[in-house]
């Protein structure tokens, strides 16, 4: 396929695309307990996500497409995703979007392509989320956004020891997602600001935009 951000692919032992497992190889499942998260604040959420991108954009770890449909027309997508079954899934809820099997670690695309990168509950699940967050301020415009919904490590002890001894069963059946990866302190580690406007905290969830501070 050709796509005018879409850069010659790297060498088969930088890219490879590991094997997924978990309900994101049953497609049908995941949109059911997406749906059912959706009723809540997080449908809430996930229009906040996309409903104003306009321009050259890129959702990362698309899963089934469901934010696909909330995106301005205006908006320019190209979407990726390691697992090839919900890609097809979301081939078919959005037709006409680029669809690229990738992960974030190592993204086939030019410098500066996209004016945001959308991510919504991915890096909870990323191998490397350095080198993701790396690979997003390479394929950002200067002065682009990561829009980001994730799960975090909770503040309290308590908590915290609880998503340590749920992480071993929950990356098996969840696709490698690890529970008490804190993903907003690592955004920052990769040096992004992360902005005042728009970001929201409940319990263990967080919404937010982020800028890289300086060129990657």
């Amino acid at each position: 396929m050709f796509h005018p951000a879409l850069r010659p692919p790297l060498p088969a032992s930088l890219s490879p695309i590991p094997p997924m497992r978990g309900v994101e190889q049953i497609p049908w499942l995941y949109d059911l307990m997406a749906a059912l998260g959706d009723r809540g604040a997080m449908g809430r959420w996930r229009a906040w996500l996309v409903g104003s991108v306009t321009g050259a954009a890129l959702e990362l770890g698309v899963g089934t497409g469901r934010n696909l449909p909330r995106y301005h027309p205006s908006a320019s997508v190209i979407a990726t995703d390691p697992e090839i079954g919900v890609l097809r899934a979301a081939r078919r809820r959005a037709p006409g979007v680029p669809l690229v099997a990738a992960r974030a670690e190592a993204l086939p695309f030019r410098d500066a392509s996209f004016g945001t990168v959308v991510s919504g509950l991915v890096f909870c699940s990323v191998t490397d989320p350095l080198r993701g967050l790396s690979e997003v301020a390479r394929v950002l415009h200067p002065g682009g956004e990561l829009r980001m919904i994730e799960h975090v490590r909770a503040s309290r002890p308590w908590v915290a020891r609880l998503q340590d001894l749920a992480a071993p069963a929950w990356k098996w059946v969840a696709g490698g997602c690890h529970p008490n990866r804190d993903t907003e302190r690592t955004v920052r580690s990769a040096g992004f600001a992360i902005q005042h406007d728009g970001y929201r905290a409940r319990g263990v969830m967080r919404r937010f935009v982020a800028r890289p501070e300086s060129p990657p």
